[in-house]
């Protein structure tokens, strides 16, 4: 016997309809999170491929940053090794300006003029002691004008005094006595030859 299909066609027409859309649907859906998951992926690789750039880029400044910080401590070290040998120069060249200096001190000085204290601060010179009269003192003013190693005699304090004091005759006595303190200023050999370059 044949079978009949009591079931209107299109009853069966609107199933396979319906059954077509949701599978449709279900591909849509599983295409739509396949492609969700695909860019999903392919985003999240190109961040995390940034992050890397960006971590490599941190670690090469964080080198760059000890770099400079290195070079800067290479030119402090630089400067004071400098200055140190500026220093030791300076020490070298101004050697046998003591020398000089003393010599020349010997060569200045008057007869009737006598040093009790002398000292020296930096290029500054101070001159202490007695003389027989003021006039010696001016003396020992023109010579130190005139030396080669010494210039600008400043008279700081003269007094007169006797000659004897506290019981001791004064060297050489003779009357009167003038006791004075004399600035004068160190002049370097080595400073005049730069200033003539």
């Amino acid at each position: 016997m044949h079978r009949i299909n009591l079931l209107p066609w299109r009853a069966e027409l609107r199933k396979e309809r319906q059954k077509n859309f949701a599978i449709a649907a279900v591909a849509a859906i599983v295409g739509g999170l396949v492609i969700m998951w695909a860019v999903n992926a392919i985003l999240q690789g190109r961040i995390d491929y940034q992050n890397s750039r960006n971590q490599r880029l941190q670690q090469e400044i964080a080198v760059l940053d000890e770099q400079i910080k290195e070079i800067r401590n290479l030119r402090l070290r630089k400067e004071r090794l400098l200055l140190r040998m500026a220093a030791i120069d300076e020490l070298q060249r101004a050697r046998p300006e003591i020398a000089q200096l003393f010599d020349e001190i010997v060569k200045v000085m008057p007869d009737g003029v006598y040093l009790t204290e002398f000292t020296q601060n930096g290029r500054a010179l101070l001159f202490k002691g007695r003389a027989e009269s003021s006039t010696r003192v001016s003396t020992l003013m023109r010579n130190i004008a005139a030396a080669a190693t010494m210039a600008d005699p400043r008279l700081q304090v003269v007094q007169s005094g006797q000659a004897q004091r506290g019981g001791a005759a004064a060297p050489r006595g003779a009357g009167r006595q003038a006791e004075f303190a004399l600035a004068a200023r160190q002049v370097s050999s080595v400073q005049e030859e730069e200033e003539q370059l």
